[in-house]
């Protein structure tokens, strides 16, 4: 049977069959990082981005293509987790801007949705690099340009498109040399290969989704939010207000400014087609009256943040006075106007300390094996009261999320693109509260810069680097882009790894151990680099960070 249009009811089985080919070949996609270490989440990324932009199309009551693909596009927006979410979250928003205003997708619709969407996600990528899920992208939206007045069963044209695009993934390690020395082609393009597979599947009738529902889809356990301490009183607008508005109306930005009146910790992202409005008010009815002159509202939310917060305050002060009866008198906090506010990703309770220490006022959870969505970013921002937002990622898969969580602020944001646990340390060091934001930019980028980053982990699977033959479970020493060591003995790879590191013009290191390695395992590795480095500073820290045995800081 031919398939020669795509509605929004059909769109929404495709979006659905395509999450759950993704579930069902996320650890594939997740095997394919570059380098064999537990941290490969590209596949989870891409999935849970996929699923906010489900959930989100499956609100769309009219079986409308355009508004199905707009509310998806704007789902996987605030979803988008990791480089390869962003990148397909900038995928959703360029197919909605080709499917246009259409009601049903044709060929030629399709095509140019396609090749719409990798130029968009282009254009989101300061730097694009070959060889990953963008070159698939393009070359599959070439193809369906090329062939689309040949192909009127939209099957058929899929098909053609989903195997140029295989080809293409294949050549990926012939593009990026360090996908040929891991023996992987890109993760990107083959989870976006996934998503296409699944979406072929409804448009052949092949998927067992006949009705679409999220719940389908087994939820992936995120890591635990983390509640900042704020007194009641400093809540000045007390009514948490969240809604959808259905709407002609395509100029978010005047409505924003419109709302603006009404309110803080204001957000307005989308466009013609659907609107979603998050503000903080003392009168939602007037925020929801203001919002129907435009549209329709549906997704209705407002949470009376004063009360959950006596509440949260209450089960706080009890927890702390239980754990700590020494501080029991001593935990009243108040939050003044600053200047600068600071948000840094972290992981390891003994790494949320050395951040709290060092002034960070709200923690993001995050790192290696869960990045937070554009939306946990907001959400830290709004809890913020800082004329300037510094954001710290420390970590390379999350500097997108926080640069998309930027453009959707009307706050004044900086992200100091810090790719590690140890230069967010010395971003922080470096920074000087009384200087204006274009010092402390210049300062901070600088530092990060001088500070070198070691970390030692475990293979998940068998490679080779370097000509290093490197074996499943065999502990590696890791710097940026590179394995420097290999072993069985996490000491001596960590001793070697630090050897390659060091040069006569640093003086001090830091050493941060996780949660498997014991605090006398720590101290032997510190006494081992005394030994051979008598004149720099050692200093042990417990990070408590999972999966890295140590996290190395050299100064």
């Amino acid at each position: 049977m031919k398939t020669t249009s795509i509605d929004g009811n059909l769109l929404k089985i495709m979006l659905e069959s395509a999450a759950l080919m993704l579930e069902e070949n996320k650890e594939e996609v997740n095997s394919l990082n570059v380098f064999p270490v537990p941290d490969g989440d590209t596949g989870t990324n891409m999935l849970l981005t996929i699923k906010s932009a489900l959930k989100q199309g499956l609100q769309v009551d009219e079986n409308n293509a355009s508004k199905v693909a707009l509310a998806a596009s704007q789902g996987s927006l605030m979803g988008a987790r990791g480089n390869s979410g962003v990148i397909l979250s900038q995928l959703f928003r360029g197919l909605a801007s080709g499917i246009g205003e259409n009601e049903k997708i044709d060929s030629r619709i399709m095509a140019e949705a396609l090749k719409r969407a990798a130029d968009t996600a282009y254009k989101a990528v300061m730097k694009p690099t070959e060889g990953t899920i963008l070159t698939v992208a393009r070359e599959c939206g070439e193809r369906a340009m090329e062939i689309y007045d040949l192909h009127e069963d939209l099957a058929d044209l899929m098909e053609e498109v989903i195997k140029h695009g295989n080809d293409v993934l294949k050549k990926t390690p012939d593009m990026l040399p360090v996908l040929k020395q891991a023996g992987v082609v890109d993760a990107g393009g083959k989870g976006l290969i996934y998503i296409f597979l699944g979406a072929l599947q409804a448009l052949k009738g092949e998927t067992v989704v006949t009705v679409p529902r999220i719940d389908k889809i087994s939820p992936i356990k995120e890591a635990p939010k983390r509640r900042e301490y704020i007194e009641t009183d400093d809540i000045k607008f007390g009514y948490c207000t969240e809604f959808m508005i259905n709407t002609i109306n395509g100029d978010a930005e005047s409505f924003r400014d419109e709302l603006a009146i009404f309110g803080d910790s204001l957000l307005v992202v989308g466009g013609e087609g659907l609107i979603k409005v998050h503000v903080h008010t003392n009168n939602p009815g007037q925020v929801l009256e203001k919002a129907l002159l435009i549209g329709e509202l549906s997704d209705i939310k407002i949470d009376n943040m004063r009360y959950q917060h006596e509440e949260v305050l209450l089960k706080d002060e009890l927890n702390l006075i239980r754990d700590n009866p020494e501080v029991g008198q001593n935990i009243e906090k108040t939050i003044e106007k600053q200047k600068y506010s600071v948000i840094a990703i972290s992981v390891g309770e003994g790494i949320d300390r050395l951040f709290k220490d060092l002034n960070v006022d709200v923690l993001v959870p995050g790192g290696q094996t869960m990045n937070p969505s554009t939306e946990d970013i907001i959400s830290a921002i709004d809890k913020t009261n800082g004329d300037h937002v510094i954001i710290l990622p420390n970590n390379s898969n999350i500097i997108l999320a926080a640069q998309q969580a930027k453009t959707l602020s009307d706050r004044s944001i900086i992200v100091i693109p810090t790719k590690t646990i140890p230069q967010g340390i010395a971003a922080l060091l470096a920074m000087d509260p009384e200087k204006d934001p274009e010092y402390n930019v210049d300062i901070m980028s600088e530092a990060i810069k001088n500070v070198i980053t070691g970390q030692v982990t475990f293979a998940v699977r068998d490679t080779e680097f370097n000509g290093t033959e490197i074996s499943k479970g065999d502990i590696i020493g890791l710097s940026d882009k590179d394995i420097l060591s290999a072993g069985t003995d996490i000491n001596e790879v960590s001793k070697k790894l630090i050897d390659k590191l060091m040069d006569e013009d640093k003086s001090i290191i830091t050493l941060m151990y996780g949660d498997d390695i014991s605090e006398e395992t720590a101290n032997e590795l510190a006494d081992l680099l005394t030994e051979s480095y008598p004149d720099i500073d050692i200093e042990v820290i417990h990070g408590d960070q999972p999966l890295y045995y140590y996290i190395f800081a050299i100064e």
